[in-house]
């Protein structure tokens, strides 16, 4: 916007006009922007082809009903709204890199991740077009929507009562879920749902899906569209002040109460000596694959488990812990300790409690 100087001269400030290439910004004045202000659309983009293969996997089905697709700040579909927001950093490459950058992943950011998430979100706003959750034979199978949304969930690693599509065993967190997730599994091209499933509770809800979607094919929808809600160019915030909050959302200071169980595994002292090694530098030197594995074993975000492994890589360097342990025990005491942690705050919430 011109400054007041500028509109009283009939001139505008050429720095503001200027179009804001992606591709060339500094980082620092790309976290200064808006997420109003990003130059972006999925109309050219990688994104376009993609929900191009939704609707085709829809048509496939006989299904009428093709969700609007928006660019918004995360994943979502707005509830009762039959819309599909995508994450606005998919829309550019380097805001891709961004994403990964500040939190350790990009989601949805590969072919396949995306089709996954997609196909999963059209379950949100497929549910919402036909008011698939207000059937009674509905929530016999999967439950009643009205049921709370946990802030984290318990979930059953082996249970054959639910689908396995997104990470993290999601369709065992709420009646919702349970159903887009089996939808997803059903929509998915090539698979052989009965055959993977046979023997599962699961091919029931499967069997259910296929009756429920033979019910409306051909039909068109109850409301074919929806508001777009939270949809990036409406968003004032800049990224600086975006990934903050999320990391703040998705993080909390951990106190050092890390001390006293490490000291029960690890000794202090000096790393000096053939045997002796410091548990600091075995930390770094295994940080990705600790990272990945405690992540899958726990079913936890990265970025959740980065910020507990730094923590527990600081109180390792004060305290000048070392090991004789090989290094494959040691680094496994370390992952079991991590996956520990992680355990305790996805079902609790905290990170404290006996280890």
């Amino acid at each position: 916007m011109p400054n007041s100087k500028d509109v009283v001269k009939g001139k505008a400030d050429p720095a503001a006009t200027q179009p804001v290439d992606l591709a060339t910004i500094p980082e620092a004045a790309l976290l200064a922007l808006r997420l109003s202000e990003l130059p972006l659309h999925i109309e050219g983009t990688w994104l376009e082809a993609r929900i191009a293969q939704l609707y085709r996997e829809l048509e496939a089905r006989n299904i009428s009903f093709k969700p609007r697709c928006y660019l918004a700040d995360e994943w979502l579909t707005p509830e009762g709204e039959p819309v599909i927001g995508i994450p606005f950093y998919l829309a550019h490459p380097r805001l891709i890199e961004l994403q990964r950058k500040m939190m350790l992943e990009a989601e949805g950011d590969t072919d396949d991740w995306c089709m996954k998430l997609l196909r999963h979100e059209c379950g949100h706003a497929l549910t919402y077009a036909y008011d698939l959750n207000r059937k009674r034979s509905w929530q016999r199978v999967f439950g009643h929507s009205s049921e709370e949304y946990g802030d984290t969930y318990r979930f059953r690693p082996y249970s054959k009562s639910y689908v396995r599509h997104l990470d993290y065993y999601y369709a065992q967190y709420h009646p919702d879920e349970d159903f887009v997730e089996t939808f997803a599994v059903w929509l998915t091209p090539g698979l052989d749902w009965r055959k993977k499933y046979a023997g599962w509770k699961a091919l029931d809800k499967l069997l259910f899906v296929d009756k429920l979607m033979a019910g409306i094919a051909g039909k068109p929808p109850l409301r074919a569209s929806g508001r777009k809600l939270w949809k990036v160019s409406a968003i004032r915030s800049t990224l600086d002040r975006y990934y903050k909050k999320r990391r703040q959302a998705e993080a909390e200071d951990f106190p050092e109460f890390h001390d006293d169980n490490l000291r029960r595994m690890f000794d202090e002292g000096s790393a000096k000596g053939e045997t002796r090694r410091s548990v600091a530098r075995l930390l770094q030197s295994h940080r990705k694959s600790l990272l990945t594995s405690v992540s899958n074993w726990s079913g936890e975000r990265r970025f959740m488990v980065n910020k507990v492994y730094k923590a527990v890589l600081q109180r390792s360097r004060a305290l000048r812990l070392v090991t004789e342990e090989a290094d494959t025990v040691a680094v496994l005491q370390l992952a079991t300790y991590l996956t520990t942690l992680m355990m305790n705050y996805r079902y609790t919430t905290r990170l404290r409690g006996k280890l």
